[in-house]
């Protein structure tokens, strides 16, 4: 069983942040660059792979994790091993999700200590346990995890002055052969439209991605309406009960802003079920 801790301001030791990600990047071998990197999770669950082996299955956690849900997801293995192993204490994972430095950073004094108190020494090899898979850090609260598409040097080629006007074509030219004597390059093929296969290819590879995020802001949405409208039927469940309570909650979940209308009950009820197994 692990050996449980409190941290406090006289009992936290004074070690900087870049200490802390020293400590971090050492210890599993990581390149994380800010406190807010461990957000997603996955070195939490790592460090406790390495104190007591067997207490965490890391074939769950998400080691790419890039969302929110993602996350939650992987502090949710944390907080499994730790009730394995007795340690008491409650992950706020509401606030580390959200990749704000102080709680992050709170955290991580806290697990420091909680490291120390526990680790025996023992050598641990962190590439072999997680079997090469690499932690990619979690991207700056409100960025895109897409990149945006080079500039590319504008390329003569056809253009039309106006809609209306006839097409100038330049006069056709040999092609140029490329040997490795001369080192002439043969430029890559362009759309009709002026753009590269290259352009169009990261413009897709972009909208894929965009198209992942926005799923996965579905899910965290669906998530959470679920946990409102369990709330609400427990609510509606006593509302002859008088409760203060109760109906204190019940006017918060039916509180509307100006210009927003709830929607109506039998849209609430229609919307189909969602699987939340993966949160």
């Amino acid at each position: 069983m692990a050996v449980n801790v409190h941290s406090t301001s006289m009992t936290i030791e004074n070690l900087s942040r870049h200490d802390m990600l020293a400590w971090v990047n050492d210890s599993l071998q990581l390149t994380y660059t800010k406190i807010e990197h461990l957000c997603t999770g996955v070195a939490y669950c790592q460090f406790m792979d390495m104190l007591f082996p067997g207490c965490i299955l890391l074939r769950k956690v998400k080691f790419q994790a890039r969302l929110e849900h993602e996350y939650i997801h992987n502090f949710k293995v944390l907080q499994a091993s730790f009730k394995r192993m007795n340690v008491d204490k409650i992950i706020p994972v509401e606030k580390l999700v959200k990749s704000k430095f102080q709680d992050n950073f709170e955290f991580l004094q806290w697990f420091k200590k909680f490291f120390d108190a526990n680790y025996d020494g023992k050598m641990y090899d962190p590439q072999l346990a997680r079997q090469g898979l690499e932690m990619s850090p979690a991207p700056n609260p409100g960025d895109l995890i897409f990149h945006k598409p080079k500039k590319t040097p504008p390329v003569p080629g056809p253009q039309r002055t106006s809609p209306t006007a006839p097409k100038i074509m330049p006069p056709p030219q040999r092609a140029a052969t490329t040997t490795p004597a001369s080192g002439m390059r043969r430029h890559p093929p362009y759309s009709r439209n002026g753009g590269s296969d290259a352009e169009i290819m990261e413009i897709n590879q972009q909208l894929m991605d965009l198209k992942l995020t926005v799923d996965g802001l579905e899910k965290e949405r669906d998530f959470y309406f679920g946990k409102l409208r369990d709330i609400e039927l427990i609510c509606q469940g006593h509302e002859n009960d008088n409760n203060p309570i109760l109906n204190k909650i019940m006017d918060i979940l039916y509180a509307t802003e100006e210009g927003f209308a709830p929607p109506e009950e039998e849209d609430v009820e229609g919307q189909p079920g969602r699987d939340q197994d993966e949160y």
